[in-house]
């Protein structure tokens, strides 16, 4: 039952994530990194939030949320992608701040998550 749920969430992630990030650089900017790196900090905050919420629970909830959605939602994949871009193209500084930018507001969005689900 826990791939249905890993399945059904990693469906509706990957198609969260495809849609923000489209919203992000349609509203507010042009460079489609932003994006990712707006979808990244998103879907950290919301693991620390729910790992908080849901700490003392081994759920299909969590199995849904955590694994399915929400690994599906973030995508190291896209921001690897796009750093070798930047630095393919002598984008140095500016890849140099997105890895920089991705790094501490994906860590700090996490922690405060998790920080705010602890508060239940």
């Amino acid at each position: 039952m826990n791939i249905l749920f890993i399945g059904i969430g990693g469906a509706l992630g990957a198609i969260s994530r495809y849609g923000l990030t489209e919203i992000i650089t349609k509203y507010f900017s042009t460079s489609q990194h932003i994006g990712t790196l707006g979808v990244n900090v998103v879907g950290c905050l919301l693991v620390g939030l729910l790992f908080g919420f849901l700490a003392d629970m081994k759920s299909e909830v969590q199995v849904f949320f955590v694994i399915g959605f929400l690994g599906s939602f973030t995508t190291m994949s896209a921001f690897s992608m796009q750093t070798v871009e930047m630095f393919n193209n002598q984008n140095f500084g500016e890849a140099a701040l997105y890895i920089l930018m991705t790094i501490v507001f994906t860590i700090s969005a996490t922690y405060i998550g998790l920080t705010l689900g602890a508060l239940k």
